[in-house]
């Protein structure tokens, strides 16, 4: 059962309701001191995922390459496009109301996909919730993405409701996936996977709170990496170096 999946759908749909509703009642500085607190409590969720690494220089290579990957296939790129199209799809159904600049308005709307649909958290969060059940990961992004969603949609409209639709859909299949990859793993690898996408959730609470633009959306094939550099780590490496 996807718990951790239906919940955070819920929560932003819900979150984009209330902003949609509601928002004009929050001021300016409330909604830029609240995303700081948002970003940190995302760099405690990514902390708590790294601490258990088994092979902490299987993370490291698969957060490098997997990056350097992402950028040279420009993987960042082809997601912003795939939020570019949901938008157009999106606005066709629910109301867009904001006055905020057209170039703005889309610049943003396109961010609030990219983090609702193609995050890290979110897409670490599905595989675990499909590998072993746990849907603590989903259910603690609910809790800030239902605040963020509230904090977006005062801006954007209830046009970030809706933002659900794409996100179920790619959750669901990573979720689903995930049920074929878990017979293949073990808990070292699983642990270490953890810590890649911990440290994913570190790069999205430094963007959250403008410290530094981490190039997240390129750092997600460091997850697709990470185990299989893992299991080579653990196979090939190690026992190389015991001997």
């Amino acid at each position: 059962m996807p718990t951790g999946i239906i919940v955070n759908g819920a929560a932003i749909f819900i979150g984009g309701l209330i902003g949609g509703l509601a928002g004009h009642l929050l001021s300016e500085k409330f909604k830029e001191e609240i995303n700081l607190i948002f970003g940190i409590s995302s760099m405690v969720m990514g902390i708590i995922a790294i601490a258990p690494a088994k092979n902490m220089a299987a993370v490291i290579f698969a957060i490098i390459i997997g990056t350097a990957l992402g950028l040279v296939l420009h993987f960042g790129v082809w997601i912003n496009r795939g939020a570019g199209l949901m938008q157009r799809g999106i606005a066709k159904i629910a109301p867009v109301k904001s006055g905020m600049p057209e170039e703005e308005f889309m610049s943003t709307l396109i961010t609030v996909i990219v983090l609702f649909t193609a995050s890290g958290t979110g897409i670490y969060g599905s595989l675990v919730n499909g590998m072993t059940g746990d849907s603590t990961i989903l259910i603690s992004k609910s809790i800030l993405d239902f605040f963020t969603a509230i904090i977006f949609a005062a801006n954007l409209g209830y046009v970030v409701s809706f933002i659900v639709v794409p996100q179920f859909i790619i959750l669901y299949i990573l979720f689903l996936l995930a049920g074929v990859i878990y017979p293949l793993t073990n808990p070292a690898m699983i642990a270490d996977f953890k810590a890649v996408g911990g440290a994913l959730m570190m790069a999205t609470g430094f963007r959250i709170t403008k410290i530094k633009i981490f190039p997240t959306a390129d750092m997600i094939p460091s997850m697709i990496l990470a185990m299989p550099f893992s299991w080579a780590w653990m196979n090939w490496i190690l026992p190389m170096l015991t001997n």
